[in-house]
């Protein structure tokens, strides 16, 4: 269905234009003999003061928050309370094997995350060039992300900042957290480390809109948790589900909804085989 009403396309980062951390995790859990998605919901659970959602708001340096992951991930009792819960919200089998102790190592877990998420998606990549170059929308990206506190855009003031240049290389932020070739295929860009909230808080969305001169309804948002999906239908956006794999339907849905060409021809899913080839520099992708 068109939507000639909408003025901005709004997407999400990990697991939309980048590769899902997602898939660190889930490999970080099968390595540690855990049950599926335990670490995931351990880190949603934890709420607004978890080290996870405390670091995405730029409240904790880098090494504070390698601690507190940890810490957070290794309480098997908090831990299994959630996953329990978990399970039987979601109707799944609750006789999965808890586990009695764990030793997470948060940095560890998350230099693998980083480093998994490196990769541009082609298929997102490619539909927002395309985007850009129609000149009908705004291109807009909002997502919790790190490192406003810690990095600009470029390795610069690394002694001042209790970074060294070998930890940035492990995280694969030679480039800072947010390279400029990122930032530049938006027309705005908001981190959640930038402006202290996140989502799902439904005021980094109304912020996002007011900064960018539109209305929630006149938006598209893209993202790969259901959470941030419902916050952005609540405040009356049209949303896309993104889930790991489904890069390409998303761009069918964002062509259906704009009538404009925006797949690219004869690939399978972007985060695989050619997204990945095409390395960390969407300048590389070729229209």
């Amino acid at each position: 269905m068109l939507l000639p009403h909408i003025k901005a396309i709004m997407f999400d980062i990990g697991g939309v234009v980048l590769k899902s951390p997602f898939v660190a995790i889930a490999e970080y859990e099968r390595e540690k003999n855990l049950p599926p998605n335990y670490l995931n919901v351990s880190i949603a659970s934890r709420g607004p003061s978890g080290a996870w959602q405390r670091f995405e708001r730029g409240e904790i340096p880098l090494h504070e928050f390698y601690a507190a992951f940890s810490k957070d991930l290794s309480n098997v009792e908090n831990g299994n309370e959630w996953y329990s819960r978990y399970c039987l919200r979601k109707g799944l089998n609750d006789e999965a094997e808890l586990p009695a102790y764990l030793d997470i190592d948060g940095r560890d877990l998350f230099g693998r995350m980083m480093r998994t998420g490196a990769s541009y998606d082609v298929h997102i990549v490619t539909a927002i060039q395309r985007l850009r170059e129609a000149g009908k929308w705004r291109i807009i990206a909002l997502t919790n992300n790190f490192g406003a506190h810690i990095i600009g855009t470029a390795p610069v003031a690394l002694s001042a900042a209790g970074i060294s240049e070998s930890e940035l290389r492990y995280l694969g932020w030679q480039d800072g957290p947010v390279p400029s070739h990122l930032r530049a295929l938006f027309h705005h860009f908001f981190d959640s480390s930038e402006v202290g909230l996140r989502k799902p808080d439904p005021e980094f969305y109304l912020h996002a809109c007011q900064e960018s001169g539109i209305h929630p309804h006149e938006v598209i948002f893209l993202d790969d948790i259901g959470s941030n999906l419902k916050t952005a239908k609540d405040l009356g956006m049209v949303t896309i589900y993104v889930p790991i794999g489904g890069t390409r339907e998303a761009v069918r849905q964002l062509e259906e909804m704009l009538g404009v060409e925006l797949a690219v021809s004869n690939q399978g899913d972007g985060h695989k085989g050619d997204g990945e080839e095409n390395g960390s520099d969407p300048t590389k992708f070729k229209l």
